[in-house]
């Protein structure tokens, strides 16, 4: 019976709630190739109670999901547990162990902290690179897609 339940209750929220479209960070200059578009590049950890909370809260919001899947690239990059190495926008980028842990060296090259990058760090980068917005710690939807649509208006008037 509580099997039922929860295939139902799964089934039902599917329904209801959007799915954010994410690119694994080792496709990403292949797709960005065949269609250059925005990037959120998201950097998480595990452990880190508030990159769980944010993230939970903005796959909630339907509006900003459909904003993100039509015109950008999402990149959820796990800054502890990624160890291959990685090129993105033509540089290459390794994992540093520190003895049972480490740390991607992509995390704190994006990192304004480079001792120890803050997290969740939310970085929008335009179709050519180009730093738009910075973010370290929680941010809500309502932040996010503030600045989206801030950015796209100004991006907008000077195409």
């Amino acid at each position: 019976m509580m099997k039922l339940i929860t295939m139902l209750t799964l089934s039902i929220s599917g329904i209801c709630f959007s799915q954010m479209k994410t690119l694994d960070i080792s496709d990403f200059e292949i797709q960005h190739k065949k269609n250059p578009k925005p990037i959120i590049l998201r950097i998480y950890t595990k452990w880190c109670s508030v990159c769980k909370m944010d993230y939970f809260r903005i796959n909630q919001d339907i509006e900003l999901i459909s904003l993100i899947n039509k015109d950008l690239y999402f990149i959820n990059f796990d800054a502890e547990n990624t160890k291959e190495k990685i090129i993105f926008q033509g540089k290459e980028y390794s994992y540093l162990p520190n003895g049972t842990s480490g740390l991607h060296e992509l995390a704190i090259a994006f990192s304004k902290n480079k001792n120890l990058p803050i997290y969740p760090l939310w970085i929008i980068l335009d179709a050519e690179g180009t730093l738009v917005y910075y973010h370290e710690g929680f941010c809500s939807p309502e932040i996010l897609k503030e600045n989206l649509k801030n950015w796209y208006q100004i991006y907008s008037e000077n195409r």
